[in-house]
């Protein structure tokens, strides 16, 4: 099944809509989808390396545009919207710790949920919650993921054959790593912050 779904994404990755479908799940993550855009990248890129540097535009602006819908959401829904999420996540009790450490550390905060395995959903909402100001967070979530997002390329990019080879060949244990690294994203913030 595992290896169904790689080849599924891979074909979907070289579709002529993978830039959209790219685009969607940049933005739908960055406000309330649990999925990263990563595991568009990695497979578009090694589908096609000469568009890398296109991808991770594509990615790096729709992921920021979904961080201002979150941040909207913490902003004007929070009550009604952003509540529910954090509820669906299990932060809405870490929320309160959480705020007062924005006063002090919203912009880094904001850089460590965009470039880690934090969930970035979570740090726009709570960024639009607390009001943090609005051009840090726009500055910062740019930096950061497109940061993260050129780091995946750049490495598929310039190493893309022999890393194609090393996913097909331990897909499984890849997979697994992938989804123990998104788990503890989580469960850093649940726990530790």
């Amino acid at each position: 099944m595992l290896r169904r779904l790689y080849d599924w994404t891979m074909g979907l990755a070289s579709h002529p809509y993978a830039m959209l479908w790219l685009a969607a799940i940049a933005f739908v993550e960055s406000s309330v989808f649990p999925l990263p855009p990563d595991i568009l990248i990695i497979p578009m890129v090694l589908a096609a390396p000469t568009q890398a540097w296109r991808i991770v535009a594509v990615a790096t602006i729709a992921s920021v545009l979904g961080g201002l819908a979150g941040y909207a959401i913490g902003f004007f829904l929070f009550e009604t919207i952003g509540r529910v999420i954090f509820e669906f996540y299990g932060y809405l009790e870490k929320f309160a710790r959480f705020q007062n450490w924005y006063h002090e550390w919203g912009g880094w905060i904001v850089f460590a949920g965009g470039f880690s395995p934090i969930p970035y959903k979570v740090i726009t909402i709570a960024s639009g919650s607390v009001q943090l100001d609005l051009w840090t967070f726009t500055m910062v979530s740019v930096i950061s993921r497109a940061g993260r997002f050129l780091i995946v390329a750049a490495l598929l990019w310039k190493f893309g054959a022999p890393i194609r080879a090393f996913i097909e060949r331990w897909l499984g244990p890849l997979t697994l790593l992938f989804v123990v690294f998104l788990v503890l994203g989580f469960v850093v913030l649940k726990y530790l912050v």
